[in-house]
């Protein structure tokens, strides 16, 4: 399974509105996590998202407090510290440290890592969307931190969390010699020899489908048909959810774009299997990081 995708808790869409639920909500079983500049608070001994009692976070104004959604033990909570002063008097434990999803994710528990990115994302909301994009006035948080308000009474737009489209392809073509390859491409700000399936936003008014082929056309040149659907990943680094899909190239020569990608090649089963793995010191080509759906995408195709 996707990692990221495990999300077991329930989102309680309606309840949330409610603040005397949302005030019982906190003051029964509730859980808190802990983002200082869009990390995550983890303990590092044990690999796990660490949880603060509502008693450890009294400190704090449960005003911007984001509700994440209940499971069958805890009511859980996400409070944003980027900007308190000094050093935080309940971080005692040596052991606790905001660390970047990214770093730690595939060691958590796929439930929590999944609350975790969550918990990220809708905090980056909160972050960039402190004014109206309407009026420019102040935003305040509602419903729970899964809306904001434009406090100028003459204007009140609500505003809620979105998250940006991306779709990422993994290309194949079956060449003369009967053997099956992938385009994979790599760009110059990846760690060395790092090659990854290709990726791109969606453009207003065009399918997913037609943003799959226009995206491997301007970077590498190749028209694609048969797009297929394979699976997506919620990628909040900072707000993408990324659509997966498997297509059939129906040209093969690269003409790369230098302002995307540094190389792109045809790699064939074989081939991967000699890559080394993301995080690998020296020379030599690499995987993906294996949290990724690219990397899935790769392993789908490999599996074939």
């Amino acid at each position: 399974m996707l990692h990221y995708t495990f999300m077991h808790l329930n989102r309680a869409s309606n309840e949330r509105k409610d603040q005397q639920w949302i005030t019982r909500q906190i003051n029964t079983n509730s859980r808190w996590l802990l983002i200082d500049k869009d990390r995550n608070l983890i303990n590092v001994a044990t690999s796990e998202l660490h949880l603060f009692e509502l008693e450890d976070v009294r400190e704090f104004d449960k005003k911007n407090a984001v509700f994440l959604g209940v499971d069958e033990r805890y009511n859980y909570f996400a409070l944003d510290v980027s900007n308190h002063n000094g050093t935080l008097p309940l971080l005692h434990n040596t052991d606790l440290e905001f660390v970047d999803m990214r770093r730690i994710g595939l060691q958590l528990d796929h439930n929590m890592a999944s609350v975790g990115v969550l918990a990220r994302g809708l905090c980056y909301w909160h972050k960039t969307h402190r004014f109206c994009g309407r009026c420019g006035y102040t935003n305040e948080s509602i419903e729970a931190g899964h809306a904001r308000r434009c406090q100028n009474e003459q204007c009140q737009h609500m505003t809620f969390p979105r998250t940006d489209p991306a779709v990422i392809m993994l290309i194949t073509h079956t060449f003369d010699d009967g053997i099956e390859r992938c385009l994979m491409g790599r760009q110059a700000g990846w760690p060395e020899g790092v090659y990854s399936t290709l990726a791109g936003f969606v453009d207003p008014g065009e399918t997913l489908e037609q943003a799959v082929i226009r995206e491997v056309k301007e970077e590498a040149d190749i028209d694609v048909i048969d797009v297929e659907y394979i699976a997506s990943q919620p990628w909040p680094f900072p707000s993408s959810l990324m659509l997966g899909f498997i297509g059939k190239a129906s040209s093969t020569n690269i003409n790369i774009d230098q302002d995307d990608l540094e190389d792109a090649q045809w790699f064939s089963r074989e081939q991967l299997d000699t890559f080394g793995q993301w995080g690998d010191a020296g020379a030599g080509y690499k995987l993906t990081r294996p949290d990724s759906i690219s990397r899935y995408l790769v392993e789908y195709w490999r599996a074939q």
